[in-house]
């Protein structure tokens, strides 16, 4: 996927999908739920993903409202794996059981995050510790797809500190972890306190994927402070927001922009958006937007990027990187040398990059 993204940037790099907009909770900092939608049917989410796979789309990922709410959930991941697309999902966890895992096992299912933002459950949030923790096990043990939990840290999470217990939890059942920042209703952060701070430092400490290290330098150091980043926003471009009515938006937050739908959107549109500023990027939150973009930073100004996402005393040097944007830098940044070209190009053979 990143190896197709590097090359070029005329395709999404990843979608987000939405079956149904209910869910069987209601946390009451979420926006993106209600408790009355039904599913979207099924042939037109299936039609769907027929458009996003012509459009060169590499991932979609799944989410709601409660994405297992949809009675045919499994035969959607199965014709976007079908694709050959990765397939995600966003998920509160609740309805997971040991054969509802290997359903998922049997559809193809890449990767699924599981949010849980407390221990104990309190009027802000039931996704807590002490009711998932047993499908966290079942996930560890069943599911046959990575595995991240996510939690929240900001002003509406009363314990902050919860999410270092719920981050080590993870780590120790071998799952990944990732932490998010609270925002209000545009996607835009909320201000986080000290003691919050302290908190997103110390998970920050412990073992994370090289992307998160990644994001968190380029995006999050500065956002825990109230800080804005310089960057470019990539969404509605290389990255798609899909809703329950099949209208393209920028992301689950500023829904209505474009608004156009599925079926009339072209790369012409996918062309137009790469280019546009979107005016809440300063102190976006939306890391699945910033990961994408990422990509295109890295693809346009290579030696900055990586200097920027893995700082250190040699900033000119990939020797202190993980072993994989190691070799992703030695492939794919520009060169004269043709025998790099030559291992390039077999690179996006075995890919299956065209």
């Amino acid at each position: 996927m990143v190896a197709k993204a590097l090359k070029s940037r005329r395709h999404p790099v990843e979608a987000q999908i939405i079956p149904i907009r209910r869910c069987n909770l209601s946390c009451t900092y979420c926006n993106e739920f209600d408790n009355f939608s039904q599913p979207v049917p099924t042939d037109e989410m299936l039609h769907r993903i027929d458009l996003l796979a012509a459009l060169g789309t590499a991932a979609i990922t799944i989410s709601g409202g409660e994405p297992l709410l949809h009675p045919e959930l499994d035969e959607i991941i199965r014709r976007i794996r079908r694709h050959g697309i990765l397939a995600g999902l966003i998920t509160n966890g609740y309805l997971l059981t040991p054969e509802r895992i290997n359903r998922l096992n049997r559809a193809g299912l890449d990767q699924l995050q599981i949010s849980i933002d407390n221990v104990l459950p309190d009027e802000v949030s039931k996704k807590s510790l002490k009711v998932l923790d047993k499908r966290l096990r079942w996930l560890a043990e069943c599911g046959e797809f990575e595995v991240n939990v996510n939690s929240v840290i900001g002003s509406s999470v009363r314990t902050p500190e919860d999410a270092v217990v719920i981050a080590r939890r993870a780590l120790n059942l071998g799952l990944s972890s990732t932490v998010g920042l609270i925002h209000d209703g545009s996607g835009r952060v909320q201000p986080l306190n000290e003691q919050q701070q302290r908190v997103y430092e110390e998970i920050q400490r412990l073992k994370k994927p090289f992307y998160t290290s990644a994001l968190y330098n380029r995006f999050h150091k500065n956002l825990v402070r109230g800080l804005p980043n310089d960057w470019h926003c990539r969404a509605g471009s290389r990255y798609l927001y899909i809703c329950e009515d099949g209208l393209v938006h920028y992301c689950s937050q500023q829904r209505g922009y474009p608004g156009i739908p599925l079926e009339e959107y072209t790369l012409e549109n996918v062309e137009r958006e790469y280019h546009t500023v979107k005016r809440c990027a300063p102190y976006c939150t939306i890391s699945c937007v910033q990961r994408v973009s990422m990509i295109d930073e890295l693809r346009e100004n290579p030696l900055e990027s990586i200097a920027r996402f893995f700082p250190s005393p040699v900033q000119k040097s990939t020797a202190g990187l993980p072993v994989s944007v190691r070799i992703l830098t030695w492939l794919f940044l520009p060169t004269k040398q043709a025998r790099r070209r030559v291992f390039r190009s077999a690179a996006l053979r075995l890919l299956r990059v065209k």
